[in-house]
């Protein structure tokens, strides 16, 4: 065979290379192919090892799926529950919880501040697309949104300064001025327990309490759980006195007649009941300030009207 010149033989090795780069191109495509169904098997959200959910195309999980964001009203002012941090960051066993569901669906949680009187109206014009807000499941809401859940429950009671010893429970407010949240359960059912109140609405807890510091109100009432996580942050200033009086179910707030992701996150609280991702929040939360944790609530899948 005849020798190569120079020219020739850089023409054979650049063939070569050519061959090579496409037969390893090839192969990192069939790779891909081969391995593509194990990859969708991983949760984008958190890594869980869950296969990735797949929605009908009209579904609310499909749209949020879609724009990446889960949308969560939530309180800003609720120590416990949901409370914005200094560095800007919203934490809380509510928002724990929205940003679990937040992970089923593959996407991350976007926080918007709902207090008590705009949760339903949120939810009815798509400000968000669920609220997580220590949101009192009942009947008269129930008319106008749907609820997944319970995920946690408590009772109302009240809050006093530390150095008051004249209230001692609901019998003691005749006369006294008792602060509450304007479109709340506790400020309506304070009403009917203690008629001989004066009642004084504010739109936040935080508000109530620092009339209370002020001398402005005597007590504050709503659920006993909000009120712990207000005296965790001023120990020797406020103290929960009294037994509760009433049962309050925290559900999550949804558009009404969306069966559909009302059953998804259902599902989802089922899931995490077991799997003790709920116990987990639970304990990085309430659990700081609360040496008994209540043991996760059956969901009610109740017949929407």
């Amino acid at each position: 065979m005849a020798a190569c010149t120079s020219t020739e033989r850089i023409s054979v090795i650049s063939r070569n290379r050519l061959r090579l780069g496409a037969t390893l191109a090839a192969l990192a495509l069939a790779a891909t192919a081969c391995g593509g169904d194990d990859d969708s098997d991983l949760d984008s959200g958190a890594g869980s090892g869950d296969k990735k959910p797949s929605f009908a195309a009209d579904s609310t999980m499909a749209k949020i799926v879609s724009k990446g964001t889960l949308t969560v009203g939530t309180k800003f002012d609720q120590p416990l529950y949901g409370e914005k941090a200094l560095s800007g960051d919203v934490e809380g066993f509510d928002v724990e919880i929205a940003r679990i569901i937040a992970d089923e669906l593959g996407v991350k949680a976007t926080f918007t501040e709902a207090v008590s009187k705009n949760r339903e109206p949120f939810i009815q014009n798509g400000t968000v697309d669920i609220v997580v807000a220590t949101y009192t499941i009942n009947d008269k809401r129930k008319k106008i949104v749907d609820f997944a859940g319970p995920y946690y429950k408590t009772g109302q009671s009240l809050m006093v300064r530390k150095d008051d010893d004249s209230i001692k429970s609901k019998d003691d407010l005749a006369g006294k001025k008792v602060c509450s949240v304007e479109g709340s359960t506790p400020a309506e059912r304070i009403k009917t327990e203690a008629p001989k109140a004066a009642l004084t609405l504010f739109d936040t807890y935080g508000k109530c309490a620092t009339a209370m510091e002020n001398k402005q109100v005597d007590a504050v009432t709503t659920d006993e759980a909000i009120l712990l996580g207000l005296v965790s942050k001023k120990k020797d200033a406020f103290k929960v006195v009294g037994e509760t009086f009433s049962e309050e179910p925290y559900g999550i707030g949804l558009k009404k007649g969306d069966q559909a992701f009302r059953d998804f996150i259902n599902e989802t609280l089922e899931k995490i009941y077991k799997d003790g991702r709920w116990e987990a929040a639970l304990k990085k939360t309430v659990g700081t300030v609360q040496d008994e944790l209540p043991d996760p609530p059956a969901v009610d899948r109740y017949t929407a009207a």
